[in-house]
């Protein structure tokens, strides 16, 4: 084949800024990468430039400025120039391997025209050691990154393999190849994937990326529950889902209490296997078993437990302890310092006694920011279509809200007691009710494909009066669908946990 440096242009010694690059285009269905022709070759270079020979089926061959793509060998070049390294002109070693490359596929990385034209000025080496400091680099994705450059055609990347991939491409500067592991990750946030994603994103600045993968856990976090996604959420990034008022519950707010106990028996016991079926079983008698052992304290205040306070502490404790049932499974699973709970209950004591003595009749007047951070987060799925009615128990302090459900409308519906009693809130004959409703639709992936919302509104209602909050219309409902509530019922004052 002969000195491939007699038959491909040389890179220049000196980098120049690169370009701005496109991200790949789609052809028949499946991506292609972009080829750069540069700013053009001079009549110089147009005179040198050769073809490899056409007995081995290798495509022309042009080295353009710093950065950019240039075009490449096909499919028999990397197989001859990169995986049996033929004519190599450069060794690459790292992480306890050795590859036999060319400067002239490696200029099409940044990182490399650096590194190659510092070793031409020092001592003209043929190899050269990189030193590899990010975990997320290993012998895998340093052999798909440096197969990348001697290929045309888009390769697919596998979404596991990714987060490899893309450190592997930030480190050696390869900008296409960065912008190929963006859109791969955003067509494939799933429940394997989506944590390592986050994480990957928020690394190497991929927020587009990092904003979907959040978007995708406050949709599915509750919705589909998975006791390998709760395995891998870490407890800064359940802090922040669990803190989000756009977190989707399932339910009402004691559930998320109810996710937060698995979440954590999982990430104390990661060995575990079973089905979510079985893992609130699993999950209780563990933490009875603390009980009988620590009677004198919760489990957040020992020393397995203390890690996961920050997480505990977003609940929002006044729309659990509302409700009988609720405060019961509090109390005796003993996970919360009753120290929490002690100015819980202070709090909703004064709240019912302001209530009382002031006919609290609900929020006049609200900002959005209130309404996020102290409503109560409420949740319905509806599997098939039909007409619904439902009531989200908690409801104290005289509100009795029900939820109508048809393929037309949603509506709002005010109940009162019929019998007074002296000094009772429950029979105030007018409500106010602060609330943002919210449906929803998602893909077999888990993404969001269908949403309407009625954003933040204050409802009055009369004794008993029905009010529509969301038309639907004639648009094409696809089931199941999930609908979702924050409410406020209460006029805030001192409305902290």
């Amino acid at each position: 084949m002969g000195s491939l440096n007699s038959r491909i242009l040389q890179c220049t010694e000196e980098p120049q800024q690169p370009e701005p690059q496109a991200g790949p285009s789609y052809v028949s269905g499946s991506r292609k990468r972009k080829q750069s022709t540069g700013p053009g070759l001079s009549p110089e270079s147009e005179r040198s430039h050769t073809f490899l020979g056409q007995e081995e089926d290798l495509q022309q061959v042009v080295c353009t400025r710093q950065g950019k793509k240039v075009k490449i060998t096909s499919e028999h070049a990397y197989q001859t120039l990169f995986l049996n390294g033929e004519t190599s002109d450069i060794k690459i070693r790292a992480l306890g391997k050795v590859w036999c490359l060319h400067k002239t596929f490696l200029c099409q990385s940044n990182y490399f025209v650096t590194v190659l034209r510092d070793s031409w000025k020092d001592c003209h080496e043929d190899i050269i050691d990189l030193e590899i400091n990010d975990q997320n680099i290993n012998v895998e994705s340093l052999d798909f990154v440096l197969g990348w450059l001697y290929r045309n055609d888009y390769v697919f990347i596998e979404p596991l393999q990714v987060p490899g991939v893309l450190a592997t491409a930030c480190l050696f500067q390869v900008e296409d190849l960065i912008q190929e592991c963006d859109e791969t990750m955003e067509e494939t946030i799933n429940v394997k994937t989506v944590c390592s994603f986050y994480a990957a994103a928020e690394t190497y600045g991929l927020h587009s990326v990092k904003t979907e993968c959040f978007e995708w856990l406050l949709h599915n976090l509750m919705t589909h529950p998975s006791v390998e996604l709760y395995k891998e959420l870490s407890t800064d990034l359940m802090n922040m889902v669990i803190s989000s008022p756009d977190l989707l519950v399932m339910q009402k707010e004691i559930d998320i209490y109810t996710t937060l106990k698995q979440w954590m028996f999982l990430r104390l016991n990661p060995g575990w296997k079973g089905s979510m079926k079985q893992l609130l079983v699993k999950a209780n008698n563990w933490f009875s078993g603390h009980r009988e052992h620590s009677a004198s304290i919760s489990f957040l205040e020992t020393e397995q437990g203390i890690a996961f306070q920050p997480v505990f502490k977003n609940l929002r404790f006044h729309h659990i302890i509302c409700d009988l049932a609720s405060t019961r499974v509090i109390e005796q699973d003993a996970l919360i310092p009753s120290e929490w709970l002690s100015c819980v209950y202070k709090q909703q004591w004064f709240t019912l006694l302001r209530a009382q003595q002031y006919r609290e009749i609900g929020p006049r007047d609200i900002s959005e920011t209130e309404l996020e951070e102290y409503s109560m987060r409420c949740g319905k799925k509806i599997v098939r279509d039909g007409k619904y009615s439902w009531k989200w128990s908690g409801y104290n302090f005289g509100v009795h809200l029900y939820v109508i459900f048809t393929n037309h409308y949603i509506i709002f519906k005010q109940s009162a007691f019929r019998k007074r009693h002296g000094g009772s809130i429950c029979l105030q004959p007018q409500r106010n009710i602060a609330f943002r409703l919210t449906l929803v639709y998602f893909d077999s992936s888990g993404k969001l494909s269908f949403r309407k919302t009625t954003g933040y509104k204050i409802l009055t209602f009369e004794k008993n009066e029905e009010k529509v909050v969301m038309k639907l219309g004639r648009i094409p409902l696809s089931f199941p669908l999930y609908i979702f509530c924050n409410f406020l019922f209460i006029s805030l004052e001192n409305p902290g946990n």
